[in-house]
């Protein structure tokens, strides 16, 4: 309470997830992201820029938002995402802006990855 400077900006983003330590070995190898653990339901994880966590509080609910995370290399972060088990749900597509793809993490959440350049 009484930060400024974050006002109306993403902040957090929490995975309820059946299995922490899958979990930070999928995004881990995919993304280079790193964690810090409280305790045996929660971790938090961070990207350099944006934290967010992992709980097994409360059941898997996939859906939700669509979370869009950025890259310079589509193509090989796609590859590091089939490596670390995603499923792709949908292929490299063009769209106003730059190139996009989808996929499907261990716990069934559908994320994006998205580029500027080819």
């Amino acid at each position: 309470m009484g930060v400024r400077g974050n006002d109306l900006q993403i902040d957090n983003i929490e995975f309820n997830v059946s299995d922490i330590e899958r979990s930070k070995c999928f995004y881990g190898a995919a993304f280079g992201w790193s964690f810090v653990s409280y305790g045996p339901s929660y971790t938090e994880f961070s990207d350099g820029r944006l934290t967010g966590g992992f709980t097994t509080g409360e059941p898997v609910r996939p859906g939700g938002p669509l979370v869009i995370l950025y890259t310079d290399e589509l193509a090989e972060t796609q590859r590091k995402l089939k490596a670390a088990g995603a499923i792709i749900s949908r292929e490299i597509f063009s769209f106003p802006g730059g190139k996009r793809f989808h996929f499907i993490d261990p716990d069934g959440y559908e994320l994006a990855v998205w580029s500027s350049s080819d």
